[in-house]
């Protein structure tokens, strides 16, 4: 049991992580790697490299973790497993759309999470309450308020570094957060 879910999480790891295009036979991998991917050896040579890569990275990403971090991986595993299958599948997509984001967009949306995570635990419930009392039409209408209010923030700062290209500096939607809540 404890090894189905080291592998889940595994594959959940490296979903996240930028892959290269190439296959790996699993003779090559350590025996590590094999322990943690042993799920997948009977059809190893059928995935795709893309697939194959991934979960490389994602076992070795694994293996580097100290007990502490893969614990809490596990912990959250049970967590994301005990979830309703509409809300893991909201989850899913909700990465899947913060993967879209450019790494600019990605770097505000985890600030903006930290604020939020650094708020009491009074001050995070209230937001979610404002927040979930609101109609469709209003919440709307103060995502629309907190881009321009973003974007006039960024018009003051002047024009973007040579590093970061325009597109990157434009703000996505601000999504609400799991529960209502989402990041300020």
């Amino acid at each position: 049991m404890l090894m189905n879910r080291i592998r889940f999480i595994v594959t959940l790891i490296v979903v996240l992580w930028p892959v290269s295009l190439w296959a790996q036979p699993w003779s090559e991998l350590t025996p590590e790697q094999q322990q943690v991917l042993s799920r997948y050896q009977s059809n190893w040579s059928t995935l795709k490299p893309q697939q194959q890569q991934q979960l490389v990275t994602g076992s070795q990403r694994w293996l580097a973790m100290d007990p502490q971090k893969r614990e809490a991986m596990l912990q959250r595993y049970q967590k994301f497993q005990q979830l309703p299958e509409a809300e893991r599948k909201q989850l899913m997509q909700r990465m899947q759309q913060f993967r879209q984001l450019s790494p600019e967009q990605q770097r505000q949306m985890r600030a903006r999470l930290q604020r939020f995570n650094n708020l009491s635990p009074e001050q995070r419930q209230k937001l979610r309450k404002r927040f979930q009392q609101l109609s469709p039409e209003q919440r709307q209408q103060a995502l629309k308020r907190m881009r321009e209010q973003r974007q006039q923030r960024q018009y003051r700062q002047g024009p973007p570094s040579q590093s970061a290209s325009p597109s990157s500096r434009q703000s996505a939607p601000a999504q609400p957060r799991q529960g209502g809540g989402r990041a300020p």
